[in-house]
């Protein structure tokens, strides 16, 4: 028997071809899909794509989906309970291993790994030190389709959101954006390719400007902000 895998599912690009890996190779089960919802706003925390969405692609990936709520704010205290709640009740599952479409951030892999160790997981990442060029390549050869739901105003303008990935968007990133974001310069929604059964429907809405206050270094330095652009994407 296969080992049973829950898959850590961003909604984008990154999660839609490591899942595609995941499903070629068939070594594991994929039991379901796990994602982190603002609670207070029903949207993909980052992503800020609309749960209903996420909903239709669940469905029409054919794979259950597991909803982990967040508050607007979490705690690292609530954020961990949250996890540990979630995780006990996938585990009871039988669910052995816990997939990532994480690429090269080794920070992230490191505490990933050492949360799932504490409870006797296995993480899984198919994407690992792949060159992202090559993989946003072999993602629009295999005919995926995604859309840029939030960019990073640091590194990206307000144009950016809501372009589809294709040959002229990678043409017009600034030299020091990775092609797949993995930085955080960029976010997507994945609503078409081969693991979909059809496309997703949705409509494209307005695109708003939110900011984040920057931690200070120092009482004395002045307010910053981060700047966000998020593309709004209307279920149909």
């Amino acid at each position: 028997m296969k080992p049973k895998a829950l898959f850590n599912w961003s909604s984008g690009k990154d999660s839609a071809l490591a899942l595609y890996k995941i499903l070629q190779q068939d070594q594991y089960e994929v039991c379901t899909l796990l994602t982190s919802i603002n609670k207070e706003f029903q949207r993909i925390s980052m992503h800020g794509v609309h749960i209903l969405l996420l909903e239709q692609q669940a469905s029409l990936l054919g794979i259950p989906l597991t909803k982990m709520e967040l508050p607007k704010e979490p705690s690292m205290e609530e954020y961990q309970e949250i996890m540990n709640t979630t995780m006990a009740e996938i585990q009871a599952q039988g669910i052995t291993h816990s997939i990532f479409g994480d690429i090269f951030l080794e920070d992230l892999r490191q505490y990933r790994e050492k949360q799932l160790n504490t409870i006797g997981m296995q993480a899984v990442f198919p994407l690992w030190k792949q060159n992202t060029s090559d993989l946003i390549r072999e993602f629009l050869h295999l005919e995926f389709k995604t859309i840029v739901t939030c960019v990073n105003g640091t590194y990206l303008d307000k144009s950016f959101a809501g372009r589809i990935i294709d040959q002229k968007f990678l043409d017009d990133l600034p030299g020091n954006v990775d092609p797949c974001g993995e930085n955080g310069e960029f976010h997507t929604f994945t609503f078409d390719g081969p693991i979909f059964k059809c496309p997703v429907q949705f409509e494209i809405g307005e695109t708003v400007k939110k900011t984040y206050p920057k931690p200070k270094t120092n009482p004395e330095d002045e307010d910053e902000e981060y700047i966000f652009w998020f593309c709004d994407l209307i279920p149909k």
